[in-house]
This record gives structure tokens, C-alpha cells and sequence, in this order.
């Protein structure tokens, strides 16, 4: 059996030591990222888009946070709804993402637009992308050739 490498042990023992240094709230919207993700994959699985977005925006609309207290930083967020896809059984394509990520943000109050484009890359092939903007700055999803989707549908809660 191999040793695992050097890199990879400080790698884990970094990631150790950032996960027992979240606090309760962190803890919680990294245990939303992980439920949300894997839910909405499987919707997405399941059930037609247009279905599965309607369904998302009751529930963003009724889950909204109630919790006083620090603040949930959008970084934080991003990260957690990253983390969270690293360890998605069969990964989490970027729709799915975006939708957890917007979802989010809509629970802790942030202002943001979600996007999604498509396009034809350089062999003609189609392809979509999903990305989230806040204030102006894509936060999830970037891609070096975003301004060559075509936006199909834009939405968020705008401030």
C-alpha cells in the first residue's frame, strides 16, 4: 500500500484544524451547504428545471434566518457550498452549486444575481454554465470566458 504524500497529510491536517475551528453557526451553514447540495441534485435528477426552480423559490422565500448574533460572511458561504461539493457523491455540476449558493444567500439576507448562459466552444459543441455575482463579482462558478455565454436567465434578490 503507498504512503500518502507529504502535501497531502498538511493538506488534511490544514483542513482538520480549519473544520474544529468553526463555530456553531459555521458548523450549521456547512451542514446546510452538504443537505442542499445533495437535495437539489437529486431534484434536478428527478424533476424538470422550471419545476424544481419554482419549488426553491417557495422555500427560499419561507426560510429565511432568524438567528441574532455574528454574521455569515458571503466568502464563508461560498466556501462552505465549495467544500461541500468536494464531497458530493459524483460531484456537483455548476447549476447545482449555483442553486445552493443562491439559496443561501437568500437565507442570510445577501443580495445577488444568479446567471445562466450558454455557448458554443471553439468545436462548435454546446455548452451551459451556471455562476452567482455579488456586487458585481462572480463568487461562484468563475470561468476566464464567462463574457462568451450567452445569458438565458438572470435572477436573484436584488438590493
Amino acid at each position: 500500500m503507498k504512503r500518502p504524500k507529504k502535501g497531502f497529510k498538511q493538506a488534511l491536517t490544514r483542513r482538520f484544524r480549519k473544520a474544529i475551528a468553526l463555530s456553531g453557526q459555521q458548523w450549521l451553514v456547512l451542514l446546510y451547504a452538504c443537505c442542499l447540495l445533495n437535495f437539489i441534485r437529486l431534484l434536478l435528477w428527478r424533476f424538470p428545471f422550471g419545476k424544481v426552480r419554482a419549488q426553491l423559490a417557495t422555500v427560499s422565500a419561507k426560510w429565511t434566518t432568524t438567528m441574532p448574533g455574528p454574521t455569515i460572511s458571503v466568502a464563508f458561504i461560498a466556501w462552505t457550498v465549495s467544500a461541500a461539493s468536494r464531497h458530493t457523491p459524483g460531484g456537483a455540476m455548476c447549476l447545482v452549486r449555483a442553486l445552493t449558493m443562491q439559496l443561501l444567500l437568500n437565507h442570510y439576507g445577501y443580495a445577488h444575481q444568479l446567471h445562466i448562459g450558454v455557448t458554443r466552444n471553439a468545436q462548435q459543441v454546446f455548452e451551459a454554465h451556471a455562476w452567482v455575482e455579488y456586487e458585481g463579482r462572480v463568487i461562484m462558478g468563475y470561468l476566464n470566458h464567462l463574457d462568451q455565454f450567452k445569458r438565458l436567465t438572470t435572477a436573484g434578490k436584488e438590493s
